[in-house]
């Protein structure tokens, strides 16, 4: 049998990188097309050209598209983005958590009106540290951001003991009080923060007829015997001892009470007695769950609580410079280079041609294109966390540091008046 005569259209491969990019058709070869701006659309063109002379287009045909190379190109921009983001999380998490974060598309991209903050210089506000203060400040009464309410308590006459917790339950189901905790308390417990009882009579004790004798607070008859039209001059500080031992008076001695509570289930030490017109009082909070955010949004539960919610989108290609547009040419060539090698590992080994064969080289391609991604990427790390704020501030010390002892060895002129 005879063997037949070809005819081939064409002599030349039909996937061949060509030496030159066209930034018009570089949109409609992007995987993602986040990036749309007319800079990158010529980076992307441009880097068609690097690609091409870097790996010999001139002397042997690269079997990639020019699509390839766009598409490379928008993966080193993103790549790029990812990384600088990242070492921004960790110089002002700590800083924003609890703020307000953002939606995002299928491109990381904020959707709304929320605020892009991959591009901002935070203020140093110290928010875990705070929130952890202020759990403390909870505990310890002094502050902190539970709210904290105020409610009398019906004592009756020879009775000691008193559910604390049904009593504010009962009166916000009633409608009795006014709290900003729903219809009904639940199963939310409260928290007693402080017990005490206000009385009128106790300003007699003061200013009564019988107050200059034996009270604490008269300092030696000063003042309690005196009609209202009556004043002496005295220093300041008197005053406020007299305000302190009143004070100390009042709930130590003249009250004559103590109280115990187990549960939230009060005991008033003695049995109250003919109270008349006394009240007693307590403080209290109520438990919320730890992500359950307050009215005024002032715990900030529901913002920023991890690198994941911070509102950070893709660095603009217009804000990265000189530095970043090196390495993202770098780590293009580093996967066209890949793409290469991947195309040419489907022919096999080598591709025959009349009287000889041609050998590919497609598994070192891979290869070289993987490692050269693996370096860059950790030399664009290794300068990042050299730039941490934490860093900057250990250079500025120690910038500080020798400065400070070059001036002591230098001589210092004397001055003659």
């Amino acid at each position: 049998m005879a063997v037949p005569t070809l005819t081939p259209s064409s002599t030349t491969s039909r996937v061949v990188l060509s030496s030159n990019g066209d930034p018009a058709a570089v949109s409609s070869a992007l995987p993602y097309g986040i990036y749309s701006s007319s800079d990158f659309l010529s980076g992307a063109s441009d880097q068609v050209s690097y690609v091409y002379k870097k790996l010999g287009g001139d002397v042997l045909d690269l079997e990639i598209t020019n699509g390839n190379v766009y598409a490379a190109y928008e993966e080193a921009v993103l790549e790029y983005s990812y990384l600088v983001n990242i070492h921004q999380a960790k110089n002002s998490l700590g800083d924003l958590l609890g703020f307000t974060t953002a939606s995002f598309d299928q491109d990381g991209e904020i959707t709304g009106s929320a605020t892009d903050a991959s591009l901002k210089f935070p203020r140093f506000t110290f928010q875990y540290a705070q929130r952890v203060a202020s759990g403390i400040a909870d505990e310890a009464n002094v502050g902190g951001n539970l709210t904290v309410y105020s409610a009398s308590l019906p004592v009756t006459a020879s009775v000691q003991d008193y559910d604390l917790q049904e009593i504010v339950s009962a009166s916000v189901a009633a409608g009795t009080t006014v709290l900003d905790v729903g219809d009904s308390i639940g199963d939310r417990k409260i928290t007693i923060r402080k017990v005490f009882y206000i009385t009128n009579r106790a300003m007699w004790r003061f200013f009564a007829f019988y107050g200059g004798l034996n009270v604490v607070g008269n300092m030696s008859t000063y003042g309690q015997y005196a009609d209202d039209s009556t004043f002496e001059v005295i220093p300041s500080w008197q005053n406020k001892l007299q305000a302190i031992q009143y004070e100390d008076s009042v709930r130590t001695r003249i009250s004559n009470h103590s109280y115990e509570i187990h549960n939230n289930k009060l005991r008033i030490f003695p049995s109250p007695q003919a109270l008349g017109d006394e009240k007693y009082w307590f403080h209290f909070t109520i438990e919320k769950d730890p992500w359950e955010e307050y009215a005024d949004k002032r715990s900030g539960t529901n913002g920023i609580n991890n690198m994941n919610t911070l509102p950070f989108a893709n660095i603009p290609y217009n804000s990265i410079n000189s530095i970043g547009k090196q390495w993202i040419r770098r780590f293009a060539l580093a996967v066209s280079k890949e793409m290469l090698g991947q195309v040419r590992n489907k022919f096999g080994n080598a591709v025959p041609i009349p009287g000889e064969s041609v050998s590919l080289n497609g598994s070192d391609l891979i290869s070289q294109g993987k490692e050269e991604q693996t370096a860059l990427r950790d030399e664009l790390k290794t300068v990042l966390d050299e730039l941490t704020y934490a860093k900057l501030a250990e250079k500025d010390a120690a910038i500080v540091d020798s400065t400070t002892k070059t001036l002591t060895s230098v001589a210092l002129p004397i001055f003659i008046g």
